[in-house]
């Protein structure tokens, strides 16, 4: 029979560094009160026995857990092919690492997900939610609500609970857009159109809302539809929303798509048509997502936003506030962090929500 190792105990630590178990359990557990001195010979014990603490115990006594979910309201099949949601992951899963905090990632796809998703959270499972891609009628925002942990939403709210407007990060949209449009215009372009996301999320919307912005100015007013058709975020939608648009108005000079992999899709069809980018139709993205837009034929004029720190502000902001609650600490920033308090600082804070800034990037599609 294979010999069974014992683990180490608390009182082993107590007994190799001279000190009572409650002063081991305090400095263990990140506690206060205990002078640098012993702490450090507790710290000692510790890497000479290979003491490992017990989480759930540990738990008790810190009430904190040290796993953060991470709940995407998208299936699988979009979640694992869509290189955004792997920037923005990237971004949580190293502030997170960089605090020693688990990522527990949580999908929704239907409302028994939604129901699953409510109860562990509820469960006391995790010190927080970090929530995005959420659609208009989702019911989760009122779930996790009910489920009392602290939350950060990834993307302007489209709605407000039952204390205001939840705390979010996002991008500017709409000001993106907004750029998009004008370089469009800037480069000649009179027939710009636009393929939407999917409007029952608030980027999407923000998006449409600054292409409309700028066409207003032109000098019909820029009140066309028939340059607007709606999408879904997706390659394939590009390709049906490109084709649409080209069907209905074949003397488009230019189009401002919802984001990069629509106008992936879009050029496609362009190139279908026997339609030539940039001569005669120009495209613009949004996202900026590398390698894609960079390897793009050709490669894609964009609107960058930084996903990955959209990410890690979300996970920033989350263990901060999380770290209030509990304890009632400052929540000084550790290193790693950028600008007073751990917020970018060219990043815009209206209210509770954080609006990090967007970059016109120039390639050769317009």
């Amino acid at each position: 029979m294979p010999e069974t190792v014992s683990r180490p105990t608390l009182e082993a630590v107590a007994t190799r560094a001279g000190v009572s178990r409650a002063t081991v359990s305090r400095v263990v557990n990140g506690g206060y009160g205990v002078r640098e001195s012993l702490a450090e010979r507790v710290r000692r014990a510790v890497a000479e026995l290979g003491y490992v603490p017990n989480q759930a115990a540990r738990s008790l006594v810190t009430k904190r857990h040290d796993a953060v979910a991470v709940v995407i309201a998208e299936p699988e099949a979009r979640v694992f092919t869509d290189p955004f949601f792997a920037l923005q992951l990237r971004g949580i899963s190293k502030e997170l690492t960089a605090h020693d905090n688990q990522l527990v990632l949580l999908l929704t796809e239907g409302r028994d997900d939604h129901t699953r998703v409510a109860r562990y959270l509820a469960g006391g499972h995790v010190d927080g939610a970090l929530v995005f891609s959420l659609h208009l009628d989702d019911p989760l925002p009122g779930l996790i609500h009910d489920a009392g942990v602290p939350t950060v939403f990834g993307g302007r709210p489209g709605w407000r609970d039952r204390t205001g407007t939840p705390l979010y990060v996002d991008t500017d949209n709409r000001g993106g857009a907004r750029t998009a449009v004008r370089h469009l215009a800037g480069l000649g372009r009179t027939r710009i159109a636009h393929i939407t996301g999917a409007l029952d999320q608030t980027s999407a919307v923000d998006r449409l809302d600054g292409y409309r912005d700028v066409m207003a100015e032109t000098a019909d007013g820029g009140g066309d539809p028939s340059l607007v058709v709606e999408s879904d975020f997706t390659p394939a939608g590009g390709e049906r929303a490109m084709r649409e648009l080209l069907d209905r108005r074949p003397d488009v000079d230019a189009v401002f798509a919802a984001n990069d992999l629509t106008a992936l899709g879009a050029l496609r069809v362009l190139r279908e048509r026997g339609l030539r980018v940039p001569e005669d139709v120009a495209v613009v993205g949004f996202d900026d997502m590398l390698p894609l837009a960079e390897q793009s034929d050709p490669p894609l004029t964009t609107v960058r936003q930084d996903i990955e720190q959209m990410g890690r502000l979300m996970a920033r902001l989350l263990l901060r506030g999380a770290s209030a609650l509990r304890d009632s600490s400052t929540g000084a920033g550790r290193e790693g962090t950028s600008g007073p308090g751990g917020v970018d600082p060219a990043a815009r804070t209206p209210g509770p929500g954080v609006i990090l800034p967007t970059t016109l990037i120039r390639r050769e599609s317009a």
